[in-house]
């Protein structure tokens, strides 16, 4: 396997103004390019609790119609210290002319879904359109997922899901911040009752 010969590019820019441009079909989400970190709260019937979850989801682009996309989450203690990892996913969303677009996303659990929906002033709206899983994964049959900007360094993050003949229902909800390029990664302060 030959390797690439050091110092050649291949950028993902993480903002507008950055190397390579974007493609144009890019507009109407390029607000969402950068990292963004924050806390979320989360469950499902059946699960034995609700949860707190830190969350960070990277979002990137390389020159081409499509944002690559990249989520990873930590479950929380009560003092928001990190208990261990969580959901990660990988994925692409892939933009339309008409404000259309559709996201590949998978899990590490063993689940791909492939999702379409619409952009419109700030706000991503995916659903699923087929869920594939892997022999041992857990069953889910369906999801949304809502994205909203609610202003330049504010993402909501809001996800549905049917899952182990549950129908489809509220599993995650998140704010997240964005992060300044070049700054180190701090998460989102707590009220730690004076300590």
């Amino acid at each position: 396997m030959s390797h690439p010969a050091p110092g050649l590019p291949f950028p993902d820019a993480l903002r507008p103004d950055a190397s390579p441009v974007p493609h144009p079909l890019l507009a109407p989400v390029i607000g969402y390019l950068g990292t963004w970190r924050g806390t979320g709260r989360g469950g499902y019937p059946t699960l034995e609790a609700d949860f707190t979850y830190a969350q960070e989801v990277t979002f990137s682009h390389d020159g081409r119609p499509f944002l690559a996309y990249e989520a990873r989450a930590w479950l929380l203690d009560a003092d928001g210290n990190p208990l261990r990892p969580s959901a990660r996913e990988t994925g692409w969303w892939r933009l339309r002319a008409d404000g259309r677009m559709e996201a590949l996303i998978t899990q590490p659990t063993g689940i791909a879904e492939i999702l379409s929906g619409h952009v419109l002033d700030g706000a991503v709206e995916l659903a699923t359109e087929q869920v594939s899983l892997a022999p041992t994964a857990k069953p889910v049959e369906a999801t949304r997922r809502r994205y909203t900007l609610t202003d330049s360094d504010t993402l909501g993050f809001v996800h549905d899901l049917a899952a182990v003949g549950r129908p489809l229902q509220h599993h995650l909800s998140a704010q997240l911040r964005r992060e300044a390029p070049g700054r180190p990664v701090q998460w989102p302060e707590r009220d730690r009752g004076g300590d």
